[in-house]
């Protein structure tokens, strides 16, 4: 074996971690014990000894939880993927976490006084429910990978758009609970580690009996049921599994998602492929990364260690999960011509008009209809032409806005065929997060321009390190999207610093987030169109490329397709729309999500067609949102990113559950 494999082998990384993990340990147990105390303190505390009892009830406890809630989160990230087919999914995947931190935030909010006695059973109701909610929407249709898929994930968005709204209104009431949604490893006691080590091992165990059928259903369905399995049945257990697994971490120590994803990503770059050697890796993996950066965080000066460890986490395994991405072998994600739902329309080019008449009457209503301070009002005639001059920008920028990221959330899932591909994952969006973010954050009197400018800088950075690697052959299809997935994580961690800032300037930075259009200007508007109306444009050019990229990366090679050119440019189309739109209106994602799946529910199902009327209901939906914010609650606001989410996901669910 050459050097060079011996440092790549897995039993040598899992050591290098083990070590970095036992050092940075000792050290700050050796920074607690009070001098020429010896490590045997740990077991037999003196209780006079102020020091040795933060060791023995603060210290250890903490690093018992991160090895559990690592390990849990690792297991539950693997089975996920395996479930799902989809090197994308994670425990977030189901709203497990989303949905806890949905119904803490609630209790937060109408009853704080039941959270010091159930917090615990609160999140674990909240994560139950998300649950529900999925297998409910999928249920008809079989449960099949990638209708779960999309079902969690649209509940995932939707119980973290309204977890935002709350937060948005009552900020200062939730921080101590988004500072533990963030991930909260802070211990007291033994309490904690008490009531979760015996419940991850009774779930480990049941893991472990279904190995086999877990084995059986990474293979198509067809092929599971034609050797006796019930995939309906053990997909079930496994969900039930994962959301145990997830919900019980979650309740103990808020939401680290990011492990659940890098754990079992990392092992597959390891080389671990069968299932049972993939779980048991994911889990070591996944135990030594949140020991290792919850260490890291606590070695910080004290003035540092409120960083949330969820975030830090992300923040430090990414780098390992880049180096790892380019010896993952090719997951088999779903196809998602199979049942994607709705049936293909005779006549798509009438139906697509008519979308396309209904959008001017809404254009006219979303100038014209609006509330004021004696009501309702519709507007014509000169005083038409005044509220044009602002609401008009407005709504351009919403549609244009809208319609880009529908754009390249459409071309995205056509390329990669996998149903969670949406511009927020691309790495692009969180370049432009950042530069805004930093720019509000260092200058006085920020500008319009200057917002624009730093997020356009952001954005370009991150799109040309992109495009270096989408030329490499070893980056395609879903690495491409897991290296996104990794760089999104440095934008998260800033967020969740300024979130714990407290800094008075973060209404403003949590307004563009969530989907704000409120300080567009008619300059924003031309340049939202123009880009609007040349990537429009592309569409002829790129649907020859997506029909046959649909069929696999070797099937659209020997019909003729260049590859790593072909990709090049649909990967520059998408993040270019994804760039402009961020930068102009904030990071409305669920439309680049939302905008294609609708479509095809809608019939829309070549390429070509698809991607047009994804852009016009990206589109419609911002358009509708952000009118429906300005007069809902008048004269307060609701960002239109956040009111898509809330009005459009329960209408694409219902979608899914009547065409699953």
């Amino acid at each position: 074996m050459r050097p060079g494999d011996i440092l790549r082998h897995p039993s040598t990384v899992l050591g290098i971690m083990a070590i970095s993990a036992a050092a940075v340990c000792l050290k700050n147990i050796y920074a607690v014990l009070p001098q020429g105390a010896g490590i045997s303190t740990i077991l037999f505390p003196n209780p006079s000894s102020t020091a040795e009892l933060l060791l023995q009830y603060t210290v250890m406890p903490r690093i018992v939880m991160a090895l559990m809630a690592g390990g849990a989160l690792g297991l539950s990230g693997s089975l996920m993927q395996r479930i799902l087919k989809n090197p994308l999914a994670e425990p977030a995947t189901l709203g497990v976490s989303a949905g806890a931190y949905l119904t803490l935030a609630i209790a937060g909010v109408f009853a704080p006084s039941i959270l010091l006695v159930a917090q615990t059973w609160i999140a674990i109701a909240g994560a139950a429910l998300a649950l529900l909610a999925v297998l409910g929407l999928s249920w008809r249709g079989g449960l099949s990978a990638e209708t779960v898929t999309l079902s969690g994930l649209i509940v995932s968005l939707y119980c973290g758009a309204a977890s935002a709204v709350l937060t948005l209104f009552n900020h200062e009431l939730l921080l101590g609970l988004f500072i533990w949604g963030a991930g909260y490893l802070d211990q007291q006691d033994w309490t904690g580690v008490l009531f979760l080590a015996p419940r991850l091992a009774c779930l480990a165990i049941a893991v472990a009996l279904i190995l086999r059928p877990l084995t059986i259903l990474s293979l198509d369905d067809r092929s599971a049921r034609s050797l006796g399995l019930s995939t309906t049945t053990f997909r079930i257990i496994a969900l039930v599994l994962v959301t145990a697994l997830t919900g019980l971490v979650t309740a103990q120590a808020g939401i680290i998602s990011f492990i659940g994803l890098a754990a079992p990503a990392i092992a597959g770059g390891l080389g671990m492929r069968r299932t049972g050697g993939a779980i048991v890796w994911s889990s070591l993996i996944g135990a030594l990364l949140l020991l290792l950066t919850d260490q890291v965080v606590l070695s910080f000066p004290v003035t540092y260690r409120l960083f949330p460890v969820g975030t830090i986490t992300g923040l430090l395994a990414a780098p390992l999960l880049i180096v790892m991405i380019r010896r993952l072998r090719p997951a088999n994600v779903p196809e998602q011509r199979a049942r994607q739902g709705g049936a293909r329309k005779r006549h798509p080019i009438l139906l697509l008009a008519a979308l396309i008449l209904v959008s001017l009457p809404l254009f006219w209503l979303a100038v014209a209809l609006g509330r004021g301070l004696g009501g309702w009002e519709l507007s014509s005639g000169d005083t038409l032409l005044k509220l044009s001059t602002w609401r008009l920008p407005r709504a351009v920028c919403a549609f244009a806005g809208g319609a880009m990221l529908a754009l390249a959330g459409a071309i995205l899932q056509r390329m990669t065929s996998n149903p969670l591909a949406s511009p927020e994952i691309l790495g692009v969006s969180s370049g432009a997060l950042v530069g805004t973010i930093l720019f509000i954050m260092a200058v006085a009197q920020p500008t319009r321009w200057g917002q624009i400018s730093a997020g356009a800088a952001g954005a370009f950075i991150v799109l040309v390190v992109m495009l270096i690697l989408s030329r490499r052959p070893a980056y395609g299809g879903n690495r491409l999207l897991l290296l996104g997935v990794s760089l999104s994580s440095i934008s998260s961690f800033i967020i969740a610093l300024l979130m714990t800032s407290q800094d008075p300037r973060l209404g403003q930075v949590l307004s563009w987030l969530s989907g704000s259009t409120y300080a567009v200007t008619p300059s924003d508007t031309i340049a939202a169109a123009v880009v609007l109306f040349f990537g429009c444009l592309t569409i002829p050019l790129i649907a020859r490329w997506l029909e046959l990229l649909s069929l696999g990366e070797p099937a659209a090679s020997s019909l003729g397709i260049p590859l790593i050119e072909s990709r090049l440019i649909l990967f520059s189309i998408a993040a270019v729309m994804t760039a402009v739109a961020t930068t102009l209106v904030g990071p409305l994602s669920f439309s680049g999500l939302m905008g294609p799946h609708l479509a095809r529910l809608a019939g829309f199902r070549r390429p070509s067609i698809h991607l047009f009327s994804s852009a016009l209901t990206g589109g419609l939906v911002l358009l509708i949102a952000d009118w429906a914010g300005r007069n809902m609650i008048f004269p307060y606001q609701i960002p239109a990113g956040l009111l898509a989410t809330l009005i459009g996901g329960p209408f694409l669910l219902f979608l899914i559950g009547r065409r699953a």
